[in-house]
């Protein structure tokens, strides 16, 4: 394969393979993962009032919501656990709120996993995944230019191959890594040395895309060759993306030069 440059704005960088977070990168975070959080909180407030409690701070802070002046979910903290944990850092998260109400830990993990049960039950009916613009003529170029493309996420392998075929995406993608595959999640390096692993390729020459700082670092801590950090806006991402080296707002900033 001859090589392959990734042009962000004037910078061109040597790409001998992509890989891509899944939510907030690939897919709109709210409109998939909005609808779990919600399901999610709407069950632990129901539990916690069953027996005489209430959340163990502001609603806000449980997990990384955001409301708007009707009380309505409508953002989510790019810093907080809604937007970075795995699914065993979720799970913890949300158990405390029950175990701080007088439920057993054992039965407060299994307790979340049931609710994370039924508010999957909803999200499989729903199917709420929808790629971000861009993305599709983007992936072409890619495909188009023989680059290798692998996804890395904090959720559970199965979970996002399903979110993928579900957006008829999966062909695009060499290899899916999802948390349940490396020793540590985000921010460790270990999802991008699998990926690279898989691709046969060193990470110094991978370009990694991402929405949230934990994909910054995880890069930085695999020595990456460029961590792009995709944002809604340049100014917020100067506080949410850190570490990201470029920033953009839109995949029509990316172009594949073969």
């Amino acid at each position: 394969m001859s090589m392959v440059l990734l042009q962000i704005g004037t910078q061109q960088i040597r790409c001998d393979a992509v890989l891509f977070d899944k939510d907030g990168t690939l897919f709109d975070f709210m409109q998939l993962w909005g609808s779990w959080a919600e399901h999610m909180l709407q069950q632990i407030e129901q539990y916690l009032q069953s027996i005489g409690h209430t959340f163990t701070g502001d609603r806000e802070h449980v997990f990384g919501t955001r409301y708007d002046a009707q009380g309505l979910l409508n953002d989510y903290d790019r810093l907080g656990p809604l937007a970075m944990a795995s699914v065993e850092e979720s799970t913890a998260i949300l158990a405390w709120q029950l175990y701080a109400a007088g439920t057993p830990w054992d039965q407060a993990i299994a307790r979340i996993r049931q609710f994370s049960e039924l508010a999957m039950q909803s999200i499989e009916k729903e199917r709420p995944v929808q790629p971000l613009p861009g993305l599709l003529p983007f992936l072409e170029q890619c495909v188009s230019a023989q680059l290798p493309l692998a996804v890395v996420t904090a959720d559970w392998t199965s979970e996002a191959l399903k979110h993928l075929r579900w957006s008829e995406l999966d062909s695009y993608f060499d290899y899916v890594i999802g948390s349940d595959q490396a020793q540590q999640s985000k921010p460790a390096p270990d999802l991008v040395y699998l990926a690279c692993e898989q691709l046969g390729i060193s990470p110094a020459h991978i370009v990694l895309i991402g929405d949230s700082n934990a994909d910054m670092q995880m890069g930085k801590h695999a020595n990456v060759a460029c961590c792009v950090g995709i944002s809604s806006s340049v100014t917020s991402a100067k506080t949410e993306l850190p570490d990201a080296d470029l920033v953009i707002t839109h995949y029509d900033q990316l172009r594949i030069i073969k």
